[in-house]
């Protein structure tokens, strides 16, 4: 059987959440996936019909103002004629973001990020995770130490360079990537047997 193929198409404006693109490939490959990583800031034509081929597309922006980033939303409005055609109608999507803050809005960003998959009629799958670090015997490592459930909330101070994102963001980030897989094989077998009856 196929493995799925998951691309990870994200935005990043200091690194931080090209570095959180690649925990979720991780995540996507520790799962028996196959996974890109593509920056959207400047798509090449191959590189959309990566996006165009892929069984699953997880969406990453840093969370600016209140919302995914400039470059982000650029990126969504280019998409508008696959979406009229339908070409990512039932894919598999998940999002997350990254912010300065500890909240930062976020969850506005991954609301964002869900209602433009909603648009393109794709499959959205939650985090999967429990909140972290919510009890006195709780740490700031556990994964989704932010509480996040709609997708990976991850948060980095605004003066740390990309090498120095949360281990607790990278964690959290792989699982969501893990689970995408997960979630993507599944519906990929379904079809499978739907097709064969």
């Amino acid at each position: 059987m196929n493995r799925p193929n998951v691309v990870v198409a994200h935005h990043s404006g200091w690194g931080h959440t090209a570095t959180l693109a690649e925990a979720v490939a991780d995540g996507a490959r520790q799962a028996h996936a196959a996974a890109t990583v593509l920056a959207v800031d400047d798509l090449t034509a191959a590189q959309w019909d990566l996006l165009d081929d892929a069984d699953a597309i997880v969406f990453g922006s840093p969370t600016y103002m209140g919302n995914v980033s400039a470059g982000f939303q650029t990126f969504a409005e280019a998409t508008s004629k696959r979406l009229t055609r339908g070409a990512w109608q039932d894919k598999v999507a998940a999002g997350f973001t990254n912010s300065g803050a500890k909240s930062g809005d976020k969850l506005h960003a991954l609301t964002s990020l869900v209602v433009f998959a909603a648009q393109h009629h794709m499959h959205w799958v939650n985090l999967g995770l429990g909140p972290g670090w919510n009890s006195s015997t709780a740490s700031e490592n556990d994964p989704n130490r932010l509480g996040f459930w709609l997708g990976a909330g991850t948060q980095t101070d605004v003066d740390a360079s990309a090498e120095h994102v949360h281990t607790s963001d990278l964690l959290t980030c792989r699982h969501l990537g893990s689970r995408v897989a997960h979630v993507t094989a599944q519906l990929l077998a379904g079809r499978r047997v739907d097709e064969a009856a």
